[in-house]
């Protein structure tokens, strides 16, 4: 289990826990709505709540608040579950479902209107909006004149319990009536303004099917559920804490167990958007290709372009809980996925943009295996064999024709180490009817196999490489920031937030060349290219042909600004 330092929500838990409150329990939950996938904001979310009731015995729960059957999915169930998994928490038997909660749910409506807080109104939702009013600034102070009361609100109880009755039973149309809680037209806070409870909506819901025709808002199912489950601290964020006196009024007129709601700032990250709707745009426009694109702050699309669970982990470690909303650097996250792999991911050669190199004076039929360390931030990794022979490919980008002064890799006579291999030297330059180079030869020294030159001589740059004969040739995707801004939303009035999207952020390579030793590699598997990055095996791969990710590079801004510092 992940430990974590002390914040404020732990403080408040230890209180409750001195005092006696909830018995000396701690009961937590992650309560998602399945409308889309979970994305790294909701994985802060999660493992803080796994966390706690980890950490105090207690229990978890995971919840869907499955609340709107118009945008929720058993596809969004399943991914979720699957990325909570991936996360490495676990809820046991502990799986719950607002909609189960549907018939309690119905009966504590009545419950309220029989007790006078609540009635049924014939308002439309934009009417409702307007006599509920909105804040607005005057001599530079946010101030919520009072609202206007619905012309419905007085009805007696009798005639509220016999329209709400009829509204289950499906007798009115969509819209055309919902139940409100009675509260205060008058209260500074918008959402004490008679919210609404129930809806009519005739869309079959997932679990449910046709069963209801009316479905509970998310406010009024929230703290209900929470109260059912026994959940004694509901841990959310900021935004939920307008809401937190409905949460609390709800149950306080009902008389049921009362949780606690504790809301941090949630998690904001540079060069992405986190909102579901956002996201679903993305999906659907076709600016990505699902979910679980490895340019997405989805967890499938984390895991997809191959960042690992540790370190997503030490991410939300490192971020920390706080009042105070804040912008987290992208280049934090980056670090701890580098930071991860180093230790785990195997290291391999691959090139990227082939140069092809012909080694004139090897004999043309031999072949040498050669030594390579396997991770060398892990010595129980060992070592592997690696070909080489006569023709090799290296990448283009480490030979330049006429080169500046401070290029040190291969250039028309100059020599260069092969890692693990011999110092070669550029004799000649091959190029086709365009000028284009397509093929160097170069001639080795036997003597210098795995090591220095006998007599002293030194190079400036050891550079990778892959042996023609061998290697396996697969396709690479190069993965980039998907928006060019830091905050993706920052637009001009009248532009489109998708105007910031990278025209970049993908580049595929269909011709690279790797060492053969990855032609068994699986789907999902980690690997760090040497000089070129971490990358990983996308599902898209066939027995035939391997499709890589790119992870991150090898080095980012955060450690430029560590070294830096």
């Amino acid at each position: 289990m992940s430990e974590a330092p002390k914040d404020f929500i732990r403080e408040i838990i230890d209180e409750d826990i001195k005092s006696g409150r909830f018995g000396g329990r701690v009961h937590t939950r992650f309560p998602p709505e399945p409308n889309g996938y979970l994305h790294i904001g909701h994985a802060k979310s999660a493992l803080l709540n796994y966390w706690i009731a980890k950490e105090y015995g207690g229990k978890f729960n995971l919840r869907f608040d499955d609340t709107n059957p118009e945008k929720e999915s058993q596809e969004y169930v399943d991914a979720i579950k699957r990325d909570l998994r991936w996360l490495g928490i676990d809820w046991e038997d502990r799986e719950f479902y607002a909609s189960d909660y549907y018939e309690q749910l119905y009966q504590w409506a009545e419950e309220l209107i029989k007790k006078g807080k609540a009635y049924v109104c014939d308002l439309s939702p934009e009417e409702v909006s307007e006599y509920r009013g909105k804040a607005i600034i005057q001599d530079g102070k946010v101030i919520t004149p009072p609202g206007r009361e619905s012309p419905y609100r007085n009805r007696s109880v009798e005639e509220n319990l016999d329209l709400f009755r009829r509204m289950r039973a499906g007798e009115f149309p969509d819209g055309s009536k919902t139940l409100r809680a009675k509260i205060d037209m008058a209260h500074p806070n918008l959402n004490m303004r008679d919210p609404v409870m129930y809806r009519i909506m005739r869309v079959p819901h997932y679990r449910t099917g046709t069963k209801w025709c009316i479905y509970p808002t998310y406010d009024w199912a929230h703290g209900q559920s929470d109260s059912i489950e026994g959940i004694t601290h509901s841990i959310c964020t900021l935004e939920f804490e307008d809401h937190r006196p409905l949460y609390d009024w709800f149950l306080d007129q009902l008389g049921v167990h009362h949780p606690r709601q504790i809301e941090f700032a949630r998690l904001n990250l540079t060069y992405t958007v986190m909102s579901k709707r956002y996201l679903l745009q993305l999906v659907q426009e076709g600016y990505v290709r699902g979910w679980d694109d490895p340019r997405m702050p989805t967890l499938a699309g984390m895991r997809r372009r191959g960042y690992t669970p540790e370190a997503i982990h030490e991410f939300v470690r490192r971020v920390g809980v706080s009042k105070r909303e804040s912008i987290t650097e992208l280049e934090l996250l980056e670090h701890c996925v580098r930071q991860d792999l180093n230790k785990r991911a195997l290291r391999r050669l691959a090139v990227l943009d082939p140069l092809k190199v012909v080694i004139t004076n090897y004999p043309d039929d031999k072949v040498e295996w050669l030594e390579a360390i396997n991770n060398p931030e892990d010595p129980s990794a060992g070592t592997r064999q690696i070909p080489f022979s006569k023709v090799i490919y290296i990448e283009r980008d480490d030979f330049m024709e006429n080169p500046p002064k401070d290029f040190y890799r291969l250039a028309p006579g100059r020599e260069v180490r092969l890692r693990y291999a011999y110092f070669i030297k550029c004799a000649d330059v091959i190029k086709d009817a365009h000028g284009k180079v397509i093929e160097l030869h170069c001639t080795y020294d036997p003597a210098t196999r795995g090591g220095d030159a006998p007599d002293g001589r030194k190079v400036k740059a050891t550079i990778h490489w892959v042996s023609a004969q061998h290697a396996i040739e697969a396709e690479v995707r190069l993965y980039d920031k998907l928006f060019t801004k830091p905050d993706p939303l920052d637009v001009p009035e009248g532009h489109d937030w998708k105007e910031n999207i990278n025209p970049n952020s993908l580049i595929v390579l269909t011709h690279c060349k790797l060492e053969p030793s990855l032609a068994d590699a699986k789907v999902g598997d980690r690997f760090q290219f040497e000089r070129k990055g971490y990358f990983c095996v996308d599902p898209d791969s066939t027995p035939e042909r391997l499709v890589f990710n790119r992870t991150v590079t090898l080095k980012g801004e955060w450690e430029k600004v560590r070294q830096q510092g």
